[in-house]
C-alpha cells in the first residue's frame, strides 16, 4: 500500500452528493420536498436505498446535475462503484430501470484470497464485476474494471453517469480500512449512552447487549437501524428490561418489531430518570412521526467520533497505520473518479449514513466542522 498525499472526497464529488435525507449538499439541486409532487411521493415520505421511488429521485438529481455540468449531453449510461452486492446492485438495477439507462456495476471488497475479477448478473440482469482488489479498478491488474468496460461497449464520455458510494467505498474500503467507519459508530453509541446513564453505566453490559443485538439474527427486530439499537442499550443499561429476557421474547416471536418495544418502554417510562424520561419522549415523538434517524444525540455523537478519525495522523506514519487507525480515501476510486470525470462524465456521489451523523449542526459549522465528504484525510491505496 503507497500513501498519496491529502485530499477530501469533494476532490472527485464537489458537491454533487446525497445523504440518507437526499437533500443534495449542492443547493442548485431540487430539493426533495419540490420532487415530492413530481414523482407522487406521500409527503414526508424519504425513500430508502431498496426502493423504486428511490431510484426515480436519483434519476431526478442526476439529470439535473449533467443540465448543471452539461447542457448538450443526454445521459444514457450508468456507472455504479460500491460494495454491497445486495444493496448496492438493487439500487442500481433500480436507477438504470428507472431512466431506461444501459449500466455495469463494480462491487470491491478486499481480502487475502488470490485475486478473484468475475462478471456476474444483476437480479435485474444487468452486468455486476465483482473483484476482491480495490486495484482491479484501474490497470493494476490483467483484469480491470476499465478494460471491462470498454470490452462491454461503455464508453466513459459525457454521456455516463459515475455513480460512487461513499461508505466503505470511497472512504474506508471494505476489506481494508472498513473498521474505523464501524468503531466510530460503536464508540458514538457508547458515548452517548455512558453520558446518559452516569454513574450506573456499565461498559460489560453495554458491549453485550450491543454486540449480541448486533447480530443479522436481530435485524427484523432491530431493522438493521443504529438509532433503534443504540435506544435498546440505553434502556437495557437503566435497568428498566434484562437483556437476555429481549432476546427471549424475540426469539419466541413475542417481541417482533422495535416499535412493539419503545411502546411498551412509552408504559413503563416513569420507571426510568428524570433525564432518560426525556430522551425517551424525545426519541418516542421522533419514532411516532417517522423519523428513521430518532436518536439525534447518538448521530451527533457519531459525526464527532468520524470527523475525528479523518486525517488525524502525521504524514510520516506508515500506511497500515493510517489504514488501522484513520478513515482513508481510497486511492483506486479517487484515480478512477478523476479520470473519468476529465471524459466529461458526470461524478455523483450517494451514501446511506444519515444526514445528522454526516453534516455538521450549525454550532459545529461555526466552530470550524466541514461535512464528512469535504474533510481533509489521507489518501491510500495501489
Amino acid at each position: 500500500m503507497q500513501i498519496f498525499g491529502k485530499s477530501m472526497v469533494a476532490e472527485f464529488l464537489e458537491d454533487f452528493i446525497v445523504f440518507r435525507n437526499l437533500s443534495p449538499m449542492d443547493k442548485r439541486l431540487p430539493a426533495l420536498k419540490d420532487l415530492r409532487a413530481k414523482l407522487n411521493l406521500a409527503n414526508n415520505e424519504i425513500p430508502r436505498k431498496h426502493e423504486r421511488a428511490y431510484a426515480q429521485v436519483i434519476v431526478s438529481l442526476l439529470t439535473a446535475a449533467q443540465r448543471l455540468q452539461n447542457h448538450q449531453a443526454e445521459l444514457k449510461r450508468l456507472i455504479f462503484i460500491g460494495d454491497t452486492r445486495m444493496s448496492d446492485g438493487n439500487a442500481f438495477d433500480n436507477i438504470c430501470n428507472a431512466a431506461g439507462w444501459q449500466g455495469i456495476i463494480f462491487i470491491g471488497s478486499e481480502n487475502n484470497e488470490a485475486f478473484q475479477f468475475e462478471s456476474v448478473p444483476t437480479a435485474g440482469g444487468h452486468l455486476m464485476a465483482i473483484s476482491n482488489r480495490w486495484s482491479a479498478l484501474n490497470a493494476n491488474e490483467e483484469r480491470n474494471f476499465r478494460s471491462f468496460c470498454a470490452n462491454h461497449n461503455l464508453p466513459i464520455d459525457e454521456s455516463t453517469a459515475v455513480i460512487i458510494d461513499l461508505d466503505k467505498t470511497a472512504l474506508a474500503a471494505r476489506g481494508r480500512n472498513a473498521h474505523v467507519i464501524d468503531q466510530a459508530r460503536i464508540q458514538a453509541v457508547r458515548d452517548t449512552v455512558e453520558t446518559l446513564l452516569g454513574d450506573s453505566f456499565a461498559a460489560d453490559r453495554f458491549l453485550s447487549s450491543y454486540n449480541q443485538l448486533n447480530q443479522p439474527e436481530f435485524h427484523p427486530f432491530t431493522a438493521d437501524n443504529q438509532d433503534y439499537l443504540a435506544y435498546l442499550c440505553l434502556i437495557l443499561g437503566s435497568g428498566l428490561y434484562d437483556t437476555d429476557k429481549v432476546i427471549r421474547e424475540v426469539r419466541g416471536k413475542r417481541l417482533l418489531t422495535f416499535r412493539q418495544f419503545i411502546d411498551q418502554v412509552e408504559t413503563h417510562k416513569d420507571q426510568l430518570s428524570p433525564a432518560l424520561q426525556q430522551i425517551h419522549a424525545e426519541i418516542y415523538w421522533n419514532v411516532q412521526a417517522g423519523d428513521p434517524t430518532p436518536f439525534k444525540a447518538f448521530r451527533h455523537n457519531e459525526f464527532l467520533n468520524t470527523i475525528q478519525r479523518m486525517g488525524f495522523l502525521p504524514d510520516n506514519v506508515p500506511a497500515d497505520s493510517l489504514l488501522r487507525d484513520e478513515i482513508t480515501i481510497t486511492a483506486e476510486v479517487r484515480r478512477l473518479a478523476l479520470d473519468w470525470k476529465e471524459n466529461g462524465a458526470l461524478v455523483f456521489g450517494l451514501s446511506d449514513k444519515p444526514d445528522e451523523a454526516s453534516v455538521p449542526t450549525p454550532e459545529l459549522a461555526q466552530q470550524g466542522y466541514q461535512a464528512i465528504h469535504r474533510t481533509v484525510t489521507h489518501i491510500v491505496g495501489n
